[in-house]
């Protein structure tokens, strides 16, 4: 007998299909929440992110009660990178500073990360989240990635909408470019969905800032098992 074949990624031409198709499967409540309720993005940037191939939507698993409770699935590929600079200290980011002036806690603080795109190997990805997130100056080495490992939660910046995370976590070290120690910040580099304006539709909600903490000995370790139990909760 023949496997059954992996679910088809849907397709929305236009963001009115899309909500029309949420509108139908998820708690009108938790689609008022989105963009409104801190540290949550709108329907414009799920929009964007399938568009560029940040993310897909799965139908429904074919058991019953499956499709009652997750009618639909955002699956998104992420790359983790563990920066550590020459004393062995772990780089963490604590918080973003989102364009609407909302401050945004990461549930703990946590590598690097960013969604990967179609076709990107996860050393690419992580080499462009520090150029995007940490700034062009900044270089480091990749020294290698694990295997992905997949992890499924409702999605926090989506409320109301389940997340299969599929995380590739990378090793790499500083060459130079940023403080070695303490915190820092720096200004996001590569979010320009503020950009896209789609009459009578909230806006898309972008990062403007990342804030960055070292955290060496103990402290890094703690903050490791941290990201193994956080890690892409506001993917």
């Amino acid at each position: 007998m023949r496997s059954p074949s992996p679910p088809r990624p849907l397709a929305f031409p236009t963001l009115d299909s899309l909500a029309a198709f949420l509108g139908a499967r998820l708690p009108a409540s938790a689609l008022a929440s989105w963009g409104t309720a801190p540290g949550t993005k709108t329907l414009l940037n799920l929009f964007l992110e399938l568009s560029q191939g940040e993310c897909v939507l799965l139908p429904a698993a074919a058991d019953a009660q499956q499709q009652e409770e997750h009618p639909v699935v955002r699956a998104v590929h992420v790359a983790t990178v563990r920066i550590r600079n020459r004393r062995g200290g772990l780089l963490m980011e604590t918080g973003q500073l989102l364009s609407d002036g909302t401050l945004r806690s990461r549930g703990g603080p946590r590598p690097l990360s960013e969604k990967m795109r179609p076709g990107e190997t996860s050393e690419a990805a992580a080499a462009r989240a520090v150029r995007e997130e940490l700034g062009e100056r900044v270089r480091v080495q990749i020294l290698g990635a694990e295997e992905p490992r997949v992890e499924e939660r409702e999605s926090a910046s989506y409320p109301g909408l389940q997340a299969r995370y599929v995380l590739h976590a990378v090793d790499a070290e500083v060459v130079e470019g940023v403080p070695e120690d303490g915190e820092f910040d720096t200004e996001e580099g590569g979010e320009h969905e503020d950009e896209v304006v789609v009459e009578g539709a909230a806006p898309a909600i972008t990062v403007k800032r990342h804030y960055w903490r070292w955290m060496h000995d103990g402290a890094a370790a703690t903050a490791e098992e941290v990201e193994e139990e956080r890690q892409s909760a506001n993917q």
